[in-house]
């Protein structure tokens, strides 16, 4: 994608969290996002088929940097030299805060589901890599809680609490959870 892609792009997601923060994502409409981004109707569908396509590309865009294997310094933060899965864990709460502004515009109101289910499904892979197996638990279940348990510790923070830090955050999860 050349400068000018990324910079139309970056303006319909500008525009699209802006209106997801005034309204329902049923109620946003094409044309809104359009006028709103002052791009022409053409442009938007050079980029997106949907809406919807629109906010499976926005949690894509936000997952697949915050979601990054490699782990290096960064302009807020340094993780390049820890490597526990709790420091992962900060590290991916950290991204998530920098991206917190887009992402309060997506959980208000029906998208939020949405949001949840693709943040899942990124988390899926983090956590199976790390969890061990315990006798007479199911893989999956133990999988499946850590997961839910951790999103929704996402959604109670982002929405509710960002007053917490990332690592306060982290500590918590992981003096609740036994992973």
């Amino acid at each position: 994608m050349d400068r000018r892609q990324r910079r139309t792009r970056s303006l319909i997601f500008k525009a699209f969290t802006a209106l997801l923060e005034r309204k329902s994502y049923t109620s946003v409409t094409v044309q809104e996002i359009i006028d709103e981004a002052d791009i022409g109707r053409s442009t938007f569908y050079a980029h997106f088929e949907t809406k919807d396509e629109l906010l499976k590309a926005m949690c894509r865009d936000i997952f697949d940097h915050v979601f990054s294997e490699e782990i290096m310094s960064e302009e807020h933060h340094d993780f390049s030299d820890k490597d526990s899965f709790q420091d992962h864990i900060t590290h991916i709460l950290c991204h998530l805060q920098e991206k917190q502004q887009s992402i309060k515009g997506i959980f208000s109101g029906e998208c939020g589901e949405i949001f949840m289910r693709y943040l899942k499904e990124y988390l899926y892979q983090v956590f199976d890599r790390q969890l061990t197996d315990v006798e007479d638990i199911p893989r999956t279940y133990r999988l499946n809680h850590a997961v839910s348990s951790f999103a929704e510790t996402v959604r109670w923070w982002l929405k509710e609490h960002s007053e917490y830090s990332p690592e306060q955050i982290s500590r918590f999860y992981f003096e609740s959870v036994d992973i």
